[in-house]
């Protein structure tokens, strides 16, 4: 944990990190049944767990002439490789395809408190200001407009699919841009800016499971609403009972 660091910084993101893991597991769990919802839910804990050691245990501050530096490949990579996988596989598309698009879209909500935790942790100068949403950081533009969403899109089916498909994509670039704005100033070999003040709050304990699973989740609601959006396969009013039957029979 970054020494000195104020409580309620460190409180505020452990709760975002249990908010996180709520929406997405009620969204997964109306989807997986028996022995593939107990794989899923331990998994998501071994990776917490896996990376709460690593982060706690300063692993990743480590990162002087490795390329790729430490927290790309063991705290990135592995992420976007199972979703690589599951938008390959015909299994990991029929899973993916009884996602509750209206869960995945509440599920932005936690961006708010994140962005929050950020501008917490630049005036700590742990991060720099262009990670928050007083420099290039717009992303909690989608944490705020996500509960709309998700209420007049998905509950309502007020909004139209081609709505829903450009929040999404607004969504996703605006995620892309923290991402990237994150990974290049990390102390590392592959820094480009804010070398007066690095983004070194993330390699923490707790802060790093921001990067290593909370975005990827984030990431993951808006490809997989993309997908059945523009496929036409997601169900906006469907009561969750019908649904989770539905997914039974798959």
């Amino acid at each position: 944990m970054p020494p000195e660091i104020p409580l309620y910084i460190t409180i505020t993101f452990l709760i975002t990190v249990l908010t996180t893991i709520v929406f997405f597991y009620r969204s997964v769990s109306l989807s997986l049944i028996g022995k593939r919802k107990k794989n899923v839910t331990l998994g998501v804990v071994l990776w917490l767990v896996l990376q709460g050691i690593l982060s706690y245990s300063m692993f990743y501050l480590d990162t002087a002439g490795s390329l790729p530096p430490p927290f790309t490949f063991m705290g990135f990579i592995p992420s976007f490789i199972l979703m690589s996988v599951l938008f390959l596989t015909i299994s990991g598309r029929r899973f993916i395809d009884t996602l509750s698009l209206f869960d995945l879209a509440l599920l932005s909500i936690i961006r708010i408190p994140v962005e929050i935790v950020l501008y917490w942790l630049f005036m700590e100068r742990l991060i720099p200001e262009a990670m928050t949403f007083q420099g290039y950081n717009f992303d909690i533009l989608a944490g705020i407009t996500a509960p709309f969403i998700a209420y007049f899109g998905y509950k309502q089916s007020i909004l139209n699919n081609t709505i829903l498909i450009l929040w999404n994509i607004v969504s996703l670039l605006l995620l892309i841009t923290i991402i990237l704005l994150s990974i290049f100033s990390f102390p590392s070999v592959i820094q480009q800016y804010s070398f007066a003040q690095p983004n070194i709050g993330m390699l923490y304990f707790p802060f790093f499971w921001l990067p290593s699973f909370i975005v990827p989740i984030v990431f993951f609601s808006h490809l997989v609403a993309i997908r059945q959006l523009m496929l036409g396969t997601g169900k906006k009013n469907e009561p969750l009972g019908n649904q989770a039957a539905h997914n039974v029979n798959l």
